[in-house]
């Protein structure tokens, strides 16, 4: 087996308790690595598919088989990027903004939680190439935005974490600048070359998100409400038909609104990622399906 280069990410991951389902899930990650290294992409694989993930709450995906396994498997069955983008509800910035590049540190924007999770490190190599890319896409009439020293936020690095733990793909963030569905499929479709070139272009939210109006049912047996099953319902069906135009028009046509989004930031990157799609009307892969505290956890790639 060959050991990983002892860096920040690694030091911090050797603290976690053995007895921790993440302690665990490295474990497996390292073995099934060393039993059959992840292939890397090719210009022979074609374009990688853009994925839509629903992220979880704050850092408790560490803590669930139900993610950390489907999440890593998800991963493996791709080839292995050169690099990833990634959109998250969790940074509503206009203009089109990028996080640093090779930041210092992440953004822990939870709060409430065991001390250990703001000790995790996800220290990626170096996206500047990747910048430059995403940079030269954009019309001149979308200003892109570079910070200098903005990490990834939790939507970003937790479902990243488990689906790479070992932090060797550049990975970059993108704002959402806008909630407007026909923008963010534009700015989607602007990105879709960086599939070819072995970019994985992800929108990560949550196919439902009521959190103000989570009971006690929800919380200690996942009682699913009607208004999140219903919702999740609409969206498969719509996604299944490839009809972008119900999906844009999900405040006003999809039942259980605005229960199932009171605010809309976790179901808009969607359109990011169906933006980048070769063909956003195509029909979707669910690769995550199923309900976390009563909310949708609907996953998918589309190609």
């Amino acid at each position: 087996m060959t050991s990983r280069p002892i860096t920040t990410t690694v030091a911090a991951d050797a603290r976690i308790p053995a007895s921790h389902p993440f302690a665990a899930h490295l474990r497996h990650a390292a073995a099934l690595e060393a039993a059959e290294p992840h292939r890397h992409w090719s210009p022979r694989d074609g374009a990688l598919p853009s994925l839509y993930l629903s992220h979880g709450g704050g850092p408790m995906p560490f803590e669930s088989s139900e993610w950390l396994t489907p999440l890593h498997d998800w991963a493996r069955a791709l080839p292995k990027p050169k690099a990833i983008l990634i959109v998250s509800a969790h940074w509503e910035s206009a203009p089109l903004s990028l996080s640093a590049p090779r930041p210092d540190e992440l953004v822990y924007d939870f709060g409430g939680f065991d001390a250990l999770y703001y000790t995790f490190r996800y220290d990626t190599p170096d996206a500047a190439a990747l910048a430059r890319q995403v940079t030269g896409l954009m019309p001149d009439t979308e200003r892109v935005h570079q910070h200098a020293r903005r990490g990834l936020d939790h939507g970003a690095w937790v479902p990243l974490k488990i689906m790479y733990p070992n932090a060797d793909i550049p990975v970059l963030q993108l704002s959402l600048p806008t909630e407007d569905p026909d923008r963010l499929l534009a700015i989607g479709e602007r990105l879709r070359t960086l599939r070819e070139e072995g970019v994985l272009v992800i929108g990560s939210g949550h196919m439902t998100h009521g959190l103000p109006f989570i009971t006690q049912e929800m919380v200690r047996e996942n009682k699913v409400p009607g208004w999140s099953a219903d919702f999740d319902a609409w969206a498969a069906d719509a996604l299944a038909r490839g009809d972008v135009t119900e999906l844009a028009r999900f405040r006003t046509a999809a039942p259980g609104m605005p229960y199932a989004h009171p605010t809309v930031e976790h179901f808009t990157p969607l359109f990011v990622t169906l933006g980048a799609a070769t063909d956003p009307t195509g029909p979707v892969v669910t690769t995550l399906d199923g309900y976390g505290f009563g909310l949708s956890r609907r996953s998918f790639q589309a190609a």
